[in-house]
């Protein structure tokens, strides 16, 4: 399939962080049948704890570069791979690797994941790609907080999507979202989490971002027409769970004003939750952080063992 033919050409990737407790991710999902799976290419790794110490003694996010890919099948995880590298390489304008994986946005604006990595803490051998074939051109870049040094732009909102996992003998094909997330700080220091959810309906993607402190929450709506991103009204209250680990998250979880149904948990910890529902057309994917929970130390401990870290290859 050709691009969209109202699609820009593609620029070089965003600019990467080079200064301590900067950040940058690249995060992409795709729902193709059963199967559902997230993959995220990061620099200054939310997900460290090595980090966590690091940046504030002057440690640079591209030495704490990792790549996460998760693969669920009817809600329940397959692969988890958390590998952290003391590197990050550019090997052209829009193309990152990250040990042996890559991130490639090609100027068709077709984006492609290639995972080549071990599962955590084991290092079983996993190979994926995902590939996505934007149907809309991107969002704006919004800043998430005013005052705050964090942003996040929507790269690619709605997409086909193909998702290979080589190493499982998985191969469908279905919708992909992608987005980037940077910021000049540690999040937690002052954005302390967030709760985001991006439902894809029959004929356009909805993204859903709501913020603390009583900041009203982003909206972004990609289709036939176009992408449009503005800050919002607040939402009515609504209901909500604790997990075993104590943190808070939406009972149900919605598109707009619409109930998609209660959440499948892909992913529960002490500072983040991933969800996941579906009803009918409607397909939702969101996740709930706590950062400033993240910082303590039991938490970070904790996080070594869900994370391998690797030499640079």
């Amino acid at each position: 399939m050709l691009a969209h033919p109202l699609l820009p050409e593609v620029p070089a990737l965003p600019a990467l962080p080079d200064a301590a407790g900067a950040y940058r991710w690249f995060y992409a999902d795709v729902t193709a049948g059963d199967y559902s799976a997230v993959c995220i290419f990061m620099l200054g790794s939310l997900f460290s704890p090595r980090y966590s110490v690091a940046a504030r003694r002057g440690g640079l996010p591209q030495e704490h570069s990792a790549v996460n890919f998760a693969l669920y099948h009817r809600g329940v995880r397959r692969l988890w791979v958390l590998s952290e590298y003391p590197r990050a390489q550019v090997e052209g304008p829009g193309r990152l690797r990250i040990g042996r994986s890559t991130l490639n946005h090609a100027q068709d604006g077709t984006v492609r994941m290639d995972v080549d990595d071990g599962t955590a803490p084991w290092g079983r051998p996993v190979r994926a790609s995902l590939t996505l074939r934007p149907l809309t051109p991107r969002g704006m870049e919004m800043q998430l907080m005013p005052g705050l040094p964090h942003y996040w732009q929507v790269l690619a909102p709605r997409s086909e999507a193909r998702l290979e996992v080589s190493t499982m003998d998985v191969a469908a094909e279905g919708m992909g979202y992608h987005d980037t997330n940077h910021g000049q700080e540690l999040l937690g220091d002052r954005l302390s989490g967030w709760h985001w959810a991006r439902t894809h309906h029959k004929t356009h993607t909805v993204v859903d971002y709501h913020l603390p402190d009583g900041v009203a929450p982003l909206r972004l709506m990609a289709g036939p027409s176009g992408v449009v991103c503005e800050r919002g009204p607040h939402p009515e209250a609504r209901p909500t769970n604790i997990t075993g680990w104590g943190l808070r998250v939406p009972s149900h979880l919605h598109a707009g004003n619409e109930v998609v149904g209660a959440p499948r948990l892909l992913e529960s910890s002490p500072f983040y939750a991933r969800l996941e529902s579906r009803r009918g057309a409607l397909d939702t994917m969101g996740e709930v952080a706590d950062f400033r929970r993240f910082h303590s130390p039991f938490i970070r401990w904790m996080a070594h063992f869900r994370t391998r870290v690797e030499r640079a290859v």
